[in-house]
C-alpha cells in the first residue's frame, strides 16, 4: 500500500517491506524512476534478511511532490533545486517514519542522494550502500550513445513510451544478461499510469548538473560503505564506481562483469548478501 506523508516542506509517497522491527533499510531511485523501479522481488529479498525496507518516490517523481510550478530548466539555466533539497527530503522521510537514523542504499541518481544525505545527516546514516553512481558527473561520463538514449525526446502516448523504454535499456541495460522485454514494457507501463511527467525528470537532471562534486565531502564519510557497479555501465561508467570507493575512506567495491546500468535479476541474490552483510555487522 502507498502511503504520503509529509517531508520537508513536500509529500513524499512510499511502500514498506518486512517487519516494523527489523533493520531500517532505505531505497532511493534515481533519475525519473519511481519506487516501483525498485522490484518488489528485491525488496522482498531484502526484507526476509530482516530489514524494515522502504522504497519511495523522490520530489518530481512518481505520486510524491511535483514543482510543475518551476517549469522545464533550459540548458545552462538555474536549477530550481539541488541533490541537498532531495538529501534532505530522504532525512525528513525518516523522520515520518520515526527512524532516527537507517541503512541508506541509493541507485544512480540515487546513490548519488544517499552520498549527500551521508555527508549531510551523519547522524542519520548507519550504513551507505551507491549503486552504478558517481561522486560527480565528470567522474565518469556516459557514452555517446547512452547520453543519446537518457537525452532522447519523451513520446506522448503510453505506447510509445513503453516503445522507447525497450529502446532505452537495449542500449544502457546489461549486455551480460538477457534483454527482459517484458518486464520493461510492464514496469513502464506502470510508471506511465502512475505519473507520466517528462519535466519533472528535466528537473531532477538540472539538480545533478547543478550540483557539482561530492568528492571532498566523501572524504569525510565515517560509515561503512558499499559499492556496487556494472563493468559494463554505459550511462555511468565502471569509473564512477571506482572514483566513490576511492572518496570513501574504507569503501568495499564489488564490480559485476557484463552488468550494465540496472539490476539483472539473476544478481539480486549477491546484492542481496552483500547488503545484507554490511547492514547486519
Amino acid at each position: 500500500m502507498t502511503t504520503r506523508v509529509a517531508a520537508n516542506g513536500i509529500e513524499i509517497a512510499y511502500e514498506s517491506f518486512g517487519s516494523h522491527e527489523g533493520r531500517p533499510l532505505l531505497l532511493i531511485m534515481g533519475l525519473g524512476a519511481q519506487l516501483i523501479h525498485w522490484d518488489e522481488g528485491l525488496c522482498e529479498l531484502l526484507a526476509d534478511q530482516g530489514h524494515h525496507v522502504v522504497r519511495f518516490d523522490n520530489r518530481d517523481a512518481g505520486l510524491s511532490t511535483h514543482f510543475h510550478d518551476k517549469g522545464v530548466p533550459a540548458m545552462g539555466a538555474p536549477s530550481p533545486y539541488l541533490l541537498d533539497d532531495l538529501a534532505d527530503d530522504s532525512a525528513g522521510l525518516m523522520d515520518a517514519l520515526g527512524w532516527p537514523a537507517a541503512h541508506v542504499v541509493g541507485a544512480s541518481m540515487g546513490g548519488m542522494i544517499a552520498q549527500a544525505l551521508a555527508i549531510r545527516h551523519p547522524d542519520r546514516v548507519l550504513t551507505l550502500t551507491s549503486i552504478m553512481s558517481t561522486p560527480g558527473p565528470s567522474a565518469a561520463p556516459p557514452t555517446e550513445a547512452a547520453l543519446a538514449a537518457l537525452m532522447a525526446a519523451p513520446p506522448a502516448d503510453r505506447e510509445a513510451v513503453l516503445a522507447q523504454a525497450v529502446r532505452t535499456w537495449s542500449v544502457i541495460g546489461s549486455p551480460g544478461y538477457e534483454l527482459d522485454r517484458e518486464r520493461i514494457t510492464l514496469l513502464a507501463g506502470l510508471a506511465f499510469d502512475r505519473c507520466f511527467d517528462p519535466g519533472g525528470t528535466a528537473r531532477q537532471l538540472a539538480a545533478i548538473m547543478a550540483s557539482g562534486d561530492r568528492t571532498a565531502g566523501l572524504a569525510g564519510v565515517r560509515v561503512p560503505t558499499l559499492v556496487l557497479h556494472g563493468e559494463a555501465d554505459q550511462l555511468v561508467p565502471v569509473a564512477g564506481g571506482h572514483a566513490t570507493a576511492a572518496a570513501v575512506p574504507g569503501a568495499r567495491l564489488v564490480t559485476y562483469p557484463g552488468m550494465g546500468h540496472d539490476l539483472p535479476r539473476p544478481l539480486w541474490p549477491s546484492v542481496v548478501a552483500e547488503i545484507s552483510k554490511l547492514t547486519a555487522a
